[in-house]
């Protein structure tokens, strides 16, 4: 079951108890039974029996931690990131891929059925290669003055310490290799103590980086900045406050989605894995059942990586965003893309949508991908367009499970369910989910 804590409360004594495992939450976490409630164990999987010691207690659930396995289960596997005892960044390398995709289906499928009133199958998990996919990371950097040393890697779990990382088993192979070159030339800079982070992302036509310096860089650094740029044929950003510098004036990043090329800034959100993304939107077009006459609404579209694609069949397709400067790439990707059918508007959807000049237009198509607060605000505005299917793409099962209570209570049937495995060995749950309208 999905677990969303508060603020910890400690056990005053140590307890260590002997527990079987009986189910794996979608954060990797073993769930076991205890004195009535549920105990969440990290580090156990499902059928193994193990020592724990309870970290906190509260009146429904317990937290604990595994200290010793006295069974293993089958799909225990050996994480391959030698960081992955002290990096953050993951938490299910020790389970089987198969295990991960099964326990998070199994939790969507409880929270979507619960607000169903009905039990809802999950139709297909789409996956793509579960290493070597991440597109995009930012590293965090750090002047250690005891041993004058920078250290360059992620924070560790819930804490601001970072671990010095020199591999990446999920970074794309392209960032992954710059790890190791990256830290040494960040360490021979002059600014090594006033570093904030570094940005990696992988383009189509190339990685790049984007170094964030807190004080105006020295010639010299710029120079050797540039030379590791040119070495390792990365696209090279500075960000210090004057501006970002780019390696080549003709070099502008851009993704593949549909056939088309889409033109991102360094900075604008792109999604990570792009083998998943590539089948999301695939399937998202599919469920939708695009007929060339269809108008065609998409809600926190970001840079258009839905509303582009969908234009391509449709009569009309809006996009509508919060984020000005996404409003702004998205509406330049459909100019150079001959998307003329294509239109985006700017507002924060969290607040009244009844009189934006979008809002008062025909729709018979919705599709909505909202952060992790999900889209409570625009819910009845969808319901009052009463669009024949409606696609809902989530990264937060329980403002999905929400939000689907809204269109549910209006009529609207749930028709498809996806598991979308957007960041394996990682705790994070995405979906994809079709209403329809009898």
């Amino acid at each position: 079951m999905a677990q969303f804590y508060s603020a910890k409360q400690r056990v005053t004594t140590r307890q260590r108890l002997t527990v079987t495992i009986q189910d794996l939450d979608p954060f990797g976490q073993g769930v076991a039974r205890h004195q009535g409630k549920a105990l969440f164990i990290s580090g156990a999987l499902p059928g193994e029996q193990v020592e724990v010691t309870l970290q906190e207690e509260k009146k429904q659930y317990a937290r604990g931690k595994a200290v010793r396995l006295l069974s293993t289960s089958p799909e225990r596997v050996t994480p391959r990131c030698p960081h992955y005892q002290q990096c953050g960044g993951c938490q299910q390398q020790h389970v089987s891929e198969a295990l991960q995709q099964r326990s998070k289906a199994q939790a969507l499928g409880r929270m979507l059925s619960a607000e169903a009133h009905r039990t809802v199958a999950i139709d297909e998990v789409i996956a793509g290669e579960p290493w070597g996919y991440r597109r995009r990371a930012r590293l965090g950097l750090q002047w250690h003055a005891k041993r004058q040393v920078l250290q360059m890697g992620f924070r560790q779990e819930a804490s601001n310490d970072l671990v010095q990382v020199q591999r990446c088993p999920v970074l794309v192979p392209e960032l992954e290799a710059l790890l190791v070159p990256l830290h040494h030339c960040l360490q021979s800079l002059r600014a090594v103590k006033r570093l904030g982070h570094v940005e990696l992302v992988l383009a189509e036509n190339g990685p790049l980086m984007v170094l964030r310096h807190l004080d105006a860089l020295h010639a010299e650094d710029r120079e050797k900045l540039e030379q590791f740029s040119h070495i390792s044929n990365v696209m090279l950003f500075l960000d210090g406050g004057e501006g970002a510098i780019c390696r080549a004036e003709s070099a502008k990043p851009y993704y593949r989605s549909s056939g088309m090329n889409l033109n991102f800034n360094p900075q604008d959100f792109i999604q990570v894995n792009d083998r998943v993304n590539q089948q999301m939107v695939a399937r998202a077009i599919e469920w939708l059942a695009l007929e060339p006459d269809d108008r065609v609404l998409d809600l926190f579209c970001g840079m258009g990586n839905f509303t582009l694609p969908v234009g391509k069949q449709v009569q009309i397709a809006v996009g509508v965003e919060g984020v000005a400067a996404l409003v702004e790439q998205a509406a330049y990707n459909a100019q150079v893309n001959n998307l003329h059918n294509v239109t985006f508007y700017q507002h924060n959807l969290e607040e009244d949508v009844t009189h934006q000049p979008w809002a008062a237009q025909g729709f018979n198509k919705v599709l909505l991908d909202p952060a992790r607060a999900g889209a409570a605000g625009v819910m009845a505005h969808v319901v009052k367009l009463a669009p024949q299917r409606v696609v809902y793409v989530s990264c937060n099962p329980t403002t999905l499970a929400r939000d689907s209570q809204t269109l549910l209570s209006a009529g609207y049937h749930l028709e498809r369910v996806a598991m979308l495995d957007m960041f394996p060995h990682t705790r994070h749950l995405e979906s994809m989910v079709l209403f329809s309208k009898a």
